[in-house]
């Protein structure tokens, strides 16, 4: 099946594929995504299945229908509350690139390793060295782009399943009881939801050949620190700075999830050799 859909023009199965999911995408009654955050992620969703293949487009359709989902768990109890999303959970451009920027980077930075750009004439270089290079810098790539969804699936499971059904939320930096829905607080329940998804979609990194078994350690360990992480930010520095919104943590939160992986999977390759 993926040899077929490989020989055709992925810019052509691009277009058509997401223009279709779009048009379906605007007439059904329940809206994941406004009019605009849908244009935005036909334009995410092109770029990703043409530097990544149907391989990460599978990705980034598992984070957006689960965190799609996860999104709308107690909804009625969240609104009645005042902690549900915005637009009862509906996804606009600041949300697609929020979560997605990090991801639509690396998959760039593989486009371009595959493109030749970076070696336009390896053989004026040691034999093989060029192509082991690409070879390495593109797994990092790679790793670092299912890390950095399996850290926003994860935050995004913690953090809304946390307000659902969280029992006991604390504050993460005085371990201090907090209202549900406080920036900064986490709960047993979020906590453990959070690492079942990032561990859930980077099994489907692996099950489509974008990482090893080992690379899907590194997500989960990586997404759990960045999640982490994200919150001490929510509760030390959001509210101090107005530029600090939901949408930059976001970034800054999958950004340092796919750091975290580069450096965990770095430090065991130097450690084995």
């Amino acid at each position: 099946m993926s040899s077929s859909i490989d020989s055709v023009n992925p810019w052509l199965v691009a277009v058509v594929l997401n223009t279709i999911l779009l048009g379906l995408a605007w007439i059904v009654p329940k809206k994941l995504l406004t009019p605009a955050g849908l244009f935005h992620a036909w334009f995410l969703a092109i770029l990703i299945w043409v530097t990544l293949g149907w391989q990460g487009y599978a990705v980034v359709m598992f984070y957006f229908l689960v965190g799609s989902g996860v999104t709308r768990i107690g909804m009625a109890q969240k609104e009645a509350e005042g902690i549900a999303e915005k637009r009862s959970g509906a996804r606009g451009p600041e949300n697609v690139w929020g979560s997605a920027l990090t991801g639509a980077l690396c998959a760039l930075g593989v486009g371009i390793i595959n493109s030749g750009f970076l070696v336009p004439n390896p053989q004026s270089l040691i034999p093989n060295t060029s192509a082991m290079l690409s070879t390495s810098l593109q797994s990092l790539l790679l790793l670092a782009y299912v890390a950095s969804f399996s850290t926003k699936l994860a935050d995004t499971t913690a953090s809304e399943v946390g307000k659902a059904y969280g029992k006991s939320t604390f504050l993460i930096t005085t371990l201090q009881p907090v209202p549900r829905g406080t920036e900064g607080a986490v709960s047993l329940e979020g906590t453990l939801a959070g690492i079942v998804a990032s561990v859930a979609i980077a099994l489907v990194g692996w099950g489509v050949g974008l990482i090893d078994l080992l690379g899907v350690a590194w997500c989960v360990l990586a997404a759990f620190i960045a999640t982490n992480v994200e919150s001490v930010i929510g509760a030390t520095l959001q509210s101090k700075y107005t530029w600090l919104t939901n949408e930059v943590v976001n970034i800054l939160n999958t950004l340092i999830g796919a750091i975290a992986s580069v450096l965990l999977a770095w430090t065991w390759i130097t450690f084995i050799n």
